[in-house]
């Protein structure tokens, strides 16, 4: 993976200036002092003009929720953004993504939106290998309506609406795809964009559904796992694991030392398009194919 840490692409990002400012948009930033979200943009901003996208090759997707603030905060000139319905974007994107592969689509939801209300879409998702990105914010907490848990929020830990504590285990987000047999299944954390950047350009290079997991800091509803907290147990992976096993074990410690890295990938496996028969040797899009009708004949026998 490359990295700002390069020389070279310190110069490209400067070459690029006019393209970046494109992605950055002009709308006010809305989000608390200290949201995760601001690294997380910046960093996505940073991958997408490294790899060399402009605004108008990307679709911006996004779901309910303080990540869903971003959708008129990127991509501001020139730039296609989708404000989904509450658990649902990653289906929207998808049928973005089948309709025309020639644009890239990078979808965005919280926790609560992946875990809570829309795990279904999640696990088809992997299964079906769409050629999407998908960015899970993992704040561990419903932050949007003011702190309510999720279902990766840590257990023992009292947030609005259980004032005595958490009582279920949460979820591990990366855990449960590889469980999936996913393509790529990758982790890094809000306070390093550096990191996020490298990991992004992987998986905006990754051809099927490359599932990124960002620890996302809350500083306003979540003093679980503060800043502190996620700096002193993140390490980094100097290898990707080989099998979905050992990435499992290296993705199984969400409390003493949490690994952040690509901890899969597969790039053997075919995306959804290229595993349909009926698909093979067309060279058109979906988009390309669709036609206009007539239906006067068929709705005039209801007049």
């Amino acid at each position: 993976m490359g990295s700002l840490k390069s020389k070279n692409d310190i110069k490209l990002l400067a070459d690029r200036k006019d393209e970046y400012l494109r992605f950055e948009g002009n709308e006010r930033l809305t989000w608390c002092s200290g949201c995760g979200n601001f690294g997380i943009q910046k960093a996505l901003e940073r991958a997408l003009v490294l790899e060399g996208f402009k605004t108008p090759d990307v679709l911006l997707c996004f779901d309910i929720g303080c990540n869903g603030n971003g959708s008129d905060k990127i991509a501001g000139t020139g730039g296609i953004t989708f404000h989904g319905l509450h658990g649902r974007v990653i289906s929207a994107a998808a049928g973005a993504a089948l309709a025309n592969p020639r644009i890239k689509v990078v979808a965005s939801a919280g926790d609560g939106a992946t875990f809570s209300e829309g795990p279904g879409h999640l696990l088809h998702a992997v299964r079906s290998n769409y050629p999407m990105l998908f960015i899970l914010h993992n704040n561990e907490n419903f932050a949007l309506t003011t702190g309510q848990a999720s279902a990766t929020t840590r257990k023992g830990f009292p947030m609005n609406g259980s004032p005595d504590g958490v009582v279920l285990d949460p979820i591990n987000a990366c855990d449960f795809v590889l469980g999936l047999k996913p393509s790529f299944v990758a982790r890094s954390f809000s306070g390093d964009v550096n990191h996020m950047t490298d990991i992004l350009r992987s998986a905006l290079r990754h051809n099927g559904f490359a599932f990124v997991e960002m620890l996302q800091l809350c500083p306003t509803y979540n003093r679980a796992t503060s800043y502190e907290w996620l700096s002193q147990r993140v390490q980094y992976l100097k290898t990707t694991p080989k099998t979905i096993e050992a990435a499992r074990k290296a993705a199984a410690d969400m409390e003493e030392k949490i690994n952040v890295g690509i901890l899969y990938q597969n790039v053997e496996s075919p995306n959804f398009l290229e595993r349909l028969p009926n698909r093979k040797g067309v060279k058109t899009a979906l988009v390309d194919e669709v036609k206009a009708y007539d239906i006067k004949k068929l709705t005039s026998q209801f007049e």
